[in-house]
Order: C-alpha cells, then structure tokens, then sequence
C-alpha cells in the first residue's frame, strides 16, 4: 500500500520548505511547487484533485522520501516526478492566473525581474499583482 504523504503537508511546512532549500530544489521545481499550491487553494479544484495535490506536496515536505533532498544533484529528482505526475493529474484545473502566480512569485523568490510572457496572439495578460 502507498504511503500517506499528505499528512506532511500544512501551509506553513510547505512555506519553511520553499524558503529554506529554494535555491537547492531550483526553479523549475519551485515553480511546479507553487502552481499545485495556487491549485489547491482555488475553489474551483475538486476533492480529487486536491488529494492529489496534497499527495505531492507532502513528498516534497516530507524529510523521508526515495532520494534523500540533500544529496547534490539528484536530491530533489525524486521529488520532481512526483510533482510532475500530479501536475497531469490535476492539469485540467490549472488556469493561465495560477500559472501567472507562480512565476511572479519564483521571480521575486529568486530576485529576479517579473516579465510576462506574450500570449501567441500577442495579447497580455491583466498584470499579476502579489498578495
């Protein structure tokens, strides 16, 4: 039977994880990090899809896991898959706004400057504001 990791996660755990190894986890997993965050938070997500969310985020809470996090270059690979597959899983419920979220906020988590990214028609977005 698979293990329970949604018992790791609390808002606070995932805050003080985030802010103690973000630049060891690395952006891209960050950011994949804060777009299942913005999901689980929006009303709209069903129960399953939260689940689900809670799930990974617990693994990559949790001190336990398959690849030790503190292991240079590959700590965080396991972590990375898990948050991948529930990213599909719940893909349907990530919106443009969230995924607009979550890089403003990698942006400023890792000091860099916020740009948008153009849509395909060259339209933008309403400007992301931090709350």
């Amino acid at each position: 039977m698979a293990k329970d990791y949604s018992i790791h996660y609390s808002e606070d755990s995932l805050k003080a994880k985030i802010g103690r190894f973000a630049r060891t986890a690395g952006r891209e997993l960050i950011e994949k990090v804060l777009v299942l965050y913005h999901t689980l938070r929006a009303p709209s997500t069903p129960k399953w899809a939260r689940a689900a969310i809670l799930g990974a985020l617990g693994y990559f809470i949790s001190p336990i896991d398959t690849i030790p996090d503190l292991i240079p270059g590959v700590g965080y690979t396991d972590d990375l898959a898990v948050i991948a597959a529930a990213l599909v899983t719940v893909a349907s419920h990530i919106t443009p706004e969230i995924k607009a979220k979550a890089r403003a906020q990698v942006a400023k988590l890792f000091g860099e400057p916020f740009v948008e990214p153009e849509e395909e028609s060259g339209e933008r977005d309403a400007p992301v504001t931090q709350s």
